[in-house]
């Protein structure tokens, strides 16, 4: 036993350091000091002035812009507040025209078929067609079938017969031929019809000469309305505006009136 040692004890064993294990010794780590000095932030970036504001342009100078060259737009510069508004241009009036017969006569404003006059207002459309007699036609037919039956049966002589035949012939050729109908739509009312015998290539141009002009006065009466119409509100426009402009003079304060001298 050396010198120094204290009999019955055990040799005293060095202790372990803080933080260490019994098992494994401790990695040394790198610890950033507090006198280290800290990166410094990105800069922010420099603020860039925000543009003037633009004024909107308008629809049709952006549309005109992108369309190609040599298009054509179709908008219109919007109409002033309070212009007066420009009438389109009265058409001259139509000529009078007639039928070689006379049956109809056609005029700016009226229709006279067979003695009995329309306005152009009051129709709606008119057509012409071909047609036939059916009583005519029938009696014809009727009665060539019984004469020939009582020429077949020795009822009739030979000359009765002739004269039976031609006349019924006529009858059956006048209802082939038959006619041409006008038929008048009115506004409100039932069509009314009109017989005329003639060309019928020449009636169909007359009727389309009358469509034209009773869509033409149709067109001149709604025209006239739209016209009326503008009228009225630009009246009832003007009347609530004195109105108001009243009203609110009727509840405005009076002036303060000054105190008189003493």
């Amino acid at each position: 036993m050396p010198d120094g040692d204290v009999p019955g004890e055990a040799p005293l064993a060095p202790a372990p350091l803080a933080g260490a294990t019994a098992t494994a010794a401790t990695a040394p780590t790198w610890v950033r000091s507090s006198t280290a000095v800290p990166a410094s932030p990105p800069a922010p970036p420099a603020a860039t002035p925000n543009p003037p504001p633009v004024a909107p342009a308008p629809v049709a100078a952006l549309v005109a812009a992108d369309a190609p060259a040599g298009a054509t737009t179709f908008f219109a510069a919007p109409p002033l507040i309070g212009a007066p508004e420009v009438a389109p241009p009265s058409l001259p009036p139509a000529p009078t025209i007639s039928s070689p017969d006379g049956r109809l006569t056609l005029t700016a404003t009226s229709l006279t078929v067979l003695g009995r006059t329309f306005g152009l207002r009051e129709i709606e459309r008119a057509e012409v067609q071909p047609v036939r007699w059916l009583l005519w036609y029938l009696l014809g037919g009727l009665g060539l079938a019984i004469v020939l039956i009582l020429f077949l049966n020795n009822w009739l002589r030979t000359v009765p017969t002739m004269a039976g035949l031609l006349a019924t012939a006529l009858m059956l050729l006048y209802g082939h031929r038959g006619t041409n109908r006008l038929r008048l739509w009115l506004l409100g009312r039932e069509a009314v019809h009109f017989a005329l015998p003639g060309d019928t290539d020449g009636w169909r141009r007359l009727t389309g000469e009358l469509n034209r002009r009773v869509a033409r006065a149709h067109d001149e009466a709604a025209a006239e309305a739209a016209a009326l119409l503008a009228a009225l509100e630009a009246a009832r426009n003007a009347e609530a505006a004195a109105a108001m402009q009243a009203t609110e003079a009727s509840l405005a304060p009076d002036p303060a009136i000054p105190d008189a001298p003493a």
